[in-house]
């Protein structure tokens, strides 16, 4: 076992909930996403000050195993530096029966404590929003918006992002929406000749796993 998850799971054991006056940190609150799947799932954390914490500098350690059974090997899972609160884990199970689990510990001068999330990759996916979201008019008063997938998505060609639209007019209260569509063009018709239009794209995997992108950053016309 690696000396790193060893340390990991002595501190955590003296942590227990049996000896809660060892315990002068939270547990970190976990959130994992998949925005460049299949290559990667990234990882990241908080930890909210607890009563009667120590003051010193917190270091974690993250790790992960594809099951729940202490028979599984576990691995660290990637951090920039020991104060680093994400991680990345490069070697995704796809289309697993059986979760991957990360454990995150907390460590500081008063203690240790640890977290637990379970997911299965294709559950937490979430691309990034769209980029280069470009607005231009052509005739018939009509709008073209044009966009890119998200740089972060590596094989857009493979797995594919179906996208929504959302567009609403300068002064109006509601957005309107169009959508779902594979393009990553589309032409709004019949909009007012000389109006200012503001309008978003967001990005999801075809198939419908996991959840939709934030939307981007608005393109706007300029009056004329």
């Amino acid at each position: 076992m690696d000396p790193r998850l060893l340390l990991t799971l002595t501190l955590w054991a003296s942590c227990s909930p049996g000896r809660p006056e060892t315990v002068a940190l939270s547990q970190p609150r976990v959130r994992c996403r998949a925005s460049r799947y299949p290559v990667a799932v990234d990882c990241s954390w908080t930890l909210l000050p607890a009563p009667n914490s120590t003051s010193g500098a917190t270091t974690f350690i993250a790790s992960y195993r594809l099951g729940v059974t202490i028979q599984q090997e576990s691995q660290l899972c990637v951090q920039l530096t020991p104060e680093a609160t994400s991680c990345s884990i490069p070697d995704v199970h796809l289309f697993s029966a059986v979760p991957h689990v990360l454990n995150v510990t907390a460590l500081n001068p008063g203690g240790a404590t640890s977290s637990f999330l379970a997911f299965i990759a294709e559950h937490i996916i979430q691309p990034d929003p769209p980029e280069a979201v470009v607005l231009s008019r052509v005739p018939g008063q009509r709008l073209q918006v044009q966009w890119q997938p998200p740089s972060s998505w590596p094989f857009p060609e493979v797995f594919s992002l179906k996208y929504r639209i959302r567009y609403r007019r300068h002064g109006a209260s509601r957005f309107r929406q169009v959508g779902p569509i594979e393009a990553t063009t589309f032409t709004l018709r019949a909009t007012r000749p000389h109006a200012r239009y503001h309008i978003q794209v967001s990005a999801q995997d075809l198939t419908n796993y996991g959840e939709p992108s934030d939307w981007s950053l608005p393109a706007v016309t300029l009056d004329k």
